[in-house]
């Protein structure tokens, strides 16, 4: 729904300057004329975030502390239609603030908070609509989003350390391509007129380093152009279904990334079923859900022939170990909750051993990574070194 910003009179005499969510200017119009205020302007709001150039996105960060104020106004006793307004005051990030402006404009007008909520899926994931629509079915909302926060909270901060682990290598990496870029781009071909001019024979490695330097020089576009399609091509094709579900199956298959995407898969599928366990939501309608919420697609593809596995009456162990995705010792883990009436608790076991295990995958990548790349930079480093000093020490000697 469209924002305007009003210009009116107040009773007492106050100019005030509020924005308003309305469908039309006529209707914004009605709707102060109708408090008996004296309507001055009215225009439409215009906001860069309104552009997807400018546009910010909602951080996780924003979202947790957004439900935090929420579930603290709600168990104070607010009606959810005045927390949303009290919560909307004090947000900051223009995209967060105008998805709750329409979905307060949704529930004023009679939906449900996840009914509003539903249509920013793709922004806040369908684990969060599927938490209010339990926490509402239940009447203990407070409780459910509650839930959700937690759930909300581990994720992110599993996130934010694989970030972290992964910077320094991806840094170290970067920077190297830059290095022998400008050695071979721009160094070598200047030294490679200077010992022209000398006549002298270069050495087998300066001279294949002066070819491949002059190669990628006069060859710069389509090295360019290449780049630009291997980038292009997957942001083109990112929307089609099978293009992304046979990439996700290619990463499964590279060396050290099966475990870890597998791994944290588990780890993603596990807590999500378990919230929504934990909230009330049925088991068939549960995994259809957390499959959704795994970040791989080739493996959440896999995990869609759960529910149909369910409605045959099978139980979640063997619906599991149809789709091979999961480890088995997260299988007996799952058939033990199943066992005991603890699904839920088992689940969340899972999540936080699976959860450990990958933060020690990567510590241990991380930590075999960086002395192999430093290794590299030092001998391609070397190698350039020599290339140019070899024929150096040559031209002395035939001067001499």
């Amino acid at each position: 729904m469209p924002s305007y910003v009003c210009r009116f009179v107040t009773a007492d005499g106050r100019i005030i300057k509020e924005t308003i969510q309305a469908a039309s200017v006529e209707e914004c119009r009605k709707r102060l004329e109708a408090e008996g205020l004296c309507v001055l302007s009215i225009r439409k709001e215009f906001r860069l975030s309104q552009l997807h150039l400018f546009g910010r996105k909602v951080k996780p960060q924003e979202f947790i502390l957004f439900n935090q104020e929420l579930v603290a106004l709600l168990k104070a006793g607010y009606p959810v239609l005045r927390s949303l307004e009290l919560v909307e005051k004090r947000i900051e990030n223009p995209q967060l603030k105008d998805i709750i402006r329409r979905v307060e404009a949704d529930v004023r007008g009679g939906k449900t908070l996840s009914e509003a909520f539903s249509p920013f899926e793709s922004l806040f994931t369908k684990v969060y609509t599927a938490s209010l629509m339990a926490g509402e079915r239940s009447g203990n909302l407070p409780g459910s989003i509650g839930r959700y926060i937690q759930y909300a909270k581990v994720i992110s901060q599993t996130r934010s350390r694989v970030r972290s682990a992964l910077l320094y290598p991806t840094l170290l990496i970067v920077f190297s391509i830059i290095l022998i870029g400008i050695l071979v781009g721009l160094v070598l071909p200047r030294f490679a007129s200077f010992y022209a001019d000398f006549g002298a024979q270069l050495p087998v490695m300066t001279r294949w380093l002066m070819a491949t330097a002059l190669f990628i020089r006069k060859n710069l576009l389509w090295f360019a152009l290449i780049v630009l399609i291997i980038i292009v091509m997957p942001l083109s094709l990112r929307n089609n279904r099978s293009f992304v579900i046979f990439k996700d199956r290619l990463k499964l298959r590279l060396p050290f990334s099966r475990y870890l995407i597998q791994e944290s898969a588990v780890a993603l599928f596990s807590r999500t079923l378990g919230l929504l366990l934990e909230a009330g939501i049925t088991l068939l309608n549960s995994v259809s859900v957390a499959g959704l919420s795994v970040p791989n697609r080739y493996i959440s593809f896999r995990l869609e022939t759960i529910a149909d596995s369910l409605k045959n009456g099978e139980s979640l162990y063997d619906s599991l170990q149809k789709t091979e995705v999961f480890p088995q010792l997260a299988l007996d883990m799952i058939r033990i909750g199943e066992s005991s009436a603890n699904l839920p608790g088992m689940l969340a076991e899972v999540a936080d051993f699976y959860d450990e295990r990958l933060r020690d995958r990567i510590q241990t990548l991380v930590s075999l990574i960086e002395p192999v790349i430093i290794v590299f930079i030092g001998l391609v480093a070397a190698a350039m070194i020599l290339s140019i000093y070899l024929p150096i020490f040559n031209i002395i000697r035939i001067t001499r």
